[in-house]
């Protein structure tokens, strides 16, 4: 108890700054790889507080790396990785504008542990990770690969949400390429690009019945042609195809695009294939430092921890694949709301979202406290990274 007393104590002297940015950017709203805003309130804020700061990560305007190294001896390195995109119209429904503030108090009150027992401390702000996420490129780049843990805990509805795994994606766009004709006076001279897609999705959809219930394939028409009396020469989908494993997932993208090709040689057109923006892989919780984590909300009287479906994706999983890692829950509500909406955005600036806050940075402190001590801690979870 006297521990998380003075864990209180120290994350006090900051929850006003905290209050403050989350705040602004609930009100300045920024799409992915365009948060220059942001970047620059994380980035002022973290040199004000005497933190190492490296801009432009793996050659990404508005991601950055704040670092603390104990002076005294080495350690265990932490990363927390920080969110701060928005979306389109209803920005920030996904609540990352209060996600990277509580890594960020985490990060904050850990410094002093940092420098009593030894370490590195790590925040990274990770941008679009609602698109393009940066932690793809990161991981690619091998920003994670010497890290001993990673941890991000995201904004839920009611409850605390114990991390368990994601869905790995595949974003894919098929272009089909036909030839123009006037849709009454000589159809029969045109090949409609447009049949192709619609085939597509009537391929995908037969598709379903074999696929696992888990599984998932959604997609668009995000061009259809330009005015009904011309026969379209080019016409586009969209998908996102989804499975909790990801050589699963691979297996469906097969299918897929196959489905595709079919679709081209039956209505006579040329077809491309490609990605529209980056690939997820499935989230690996580490279940030691899992455990770990939820151990420490109990001790500070969270009494229940839900079971998460895991039936979204994130670029978290890719980090996952590369270092021990989680991503749990906290609470913005104390009612059920929906992620990607304008309530669940409203919600996360009340003075419930920031109970919740408060809760999941005490506990994220105390489990980076306990990882900096243990040395057999530390072991036990890279064990169990490595067999996984």
């Amino acid at each position: 108890m006297e521990l998380i007393l003075e864990l209180k104590n120290n994350l006090n002297s900051y929850m006003e700054d905290l209050k403050e940015m989350n705040e602004f950017f609930y009100n300045n709203p920024e799409l992915g790889n365009e948060e220059y805003l942001a970047k620059e309130k994380y980035c002022n804020y973290l040199k004000k507080n005497n933190f190492q700061v490296e801009e432009n990560i793996c050659g990404i305007p508005t991601a950055f790396i704040g670092k603390y190294e104990s002076t005294k001896k080495e350690g265990p390195k932490i990363a927390l990785l920080a969110e701060y995109d928005a979306l389109p119209e209803i920005g920030h429904g996904c609540g990352h504008n209060i996600l990277g503030l509580t890594s960020l108090g985490a990060f904050l009150i850990l410094k002093k542990y940092v420098e009593e027992y030894g370490g590195s401390l790590f925040l990274i702000g990770t941008p679009a990770e609602e698109t393009n996420g940066a932690k793809v490129t990161m991981v690619e780049n091998g920003l994670f690969s010497d890290m001993d843990v990673a941890m991000i805990v995201h904004p839920s509805g009611k409850g605390h949400y114990r991390s368990s795994t994601s869905q790995a994606m595949e974003a894919l766009k098929f272009k089909f390429y036909g030839k123009t004709a006037h849709a009454a006076g000589d159809p029969y001279n045109g090949i409609n690009a447009l049949d192709g897609v619609l085939t597509l999705f009537a391929s995908v959809n037969a598709l379903r019945q074999q696929t696992l219930s888990t599984s998932r394939i959604h997609g668009i028409i995000s061009n259809g042609g330009l005015t009904p009396n011309i026969i379209p020469d080019y016409a586009e989908a969209k998908f996102y195809v989804r499975a909790n494993k990801l050589k699963d997932m691979e297996e469906l993208v097969k299918k897929v695009k196959n489905c595709a090709k079919g679709a081209a040689l039956s209505s006579g057109t040329k077809l491309e294939i490609e990605n529209y923006e980056f690939s997820f892989y499935d989230m690996i919780t580490n279940k030691t430092l899992s455990n770990l984590y939820e151990n420490n909300l109990k001790k500070i009287g969270v009494e229940e921890i839900f079971e998460d479906e895991g039936l979204g994706s994130t670029d978290m999983g890719n980090v996952s694949h590369q270092c021990p890692s989680i991503h749990p829950y906290f609470p913005i509500s104390s009612k059920e709301i929906t992620g990607h909406s304008l309530e669940f955005a409203e919600a996360s600036i009340s003075e419930k979202a920031y109970e919740g806050m408060e809760e999941a940075i005490l506990a994220l402190s105390m489990t980076g406290i306990e990882i900096l001590k243990d040395k057999e801690l530390l072991k036990n979870i890279k064990e169990e990274f490595n067999k996984k």
